[in-house]
């Protein structure tokens, strides 16, 4: 039973944008509810949350870079300019 599904509909729009915060566990209950019956009768968003994991997964398993204490700096200030709307 298909009830629009797809990139293109606008329920599972909604549910890419909040999937991030569906896996951290940061959604109150209800809204957590509402994912999983969607879930349960949509096939793309489950395929997408499931690339999503995977991907989250792979990520944490790839080493951890230092970064120069010079390029923070740079940073940090090209921030601070960026902020403060100077050049």
């Amino acid at each position: 039973m298909s009830h629009g599904h797809g990139r293109d509909s606008e329920s599972c729009r909604e549910m890419f944008a909040r999937l991030s915060e569906y896996m951290d566990g940061e959604l109150d209950p209800e809204i957590c509810s509402s994912i999983d019956d969607h879930m349960e009768d949509c096939p793309p968003c489950r395929a997408f949350l499931e690339s999503l994991r995977r991907t989250v997964s792979l990520s944490r398993e790839l080493p951890k870079l230092e970064i120069p204490e010079e390029m923070v700096r740079e940073l940090v200030d090209a921030y601070k300019k960026m902020q403060s709307g100077r050049p």
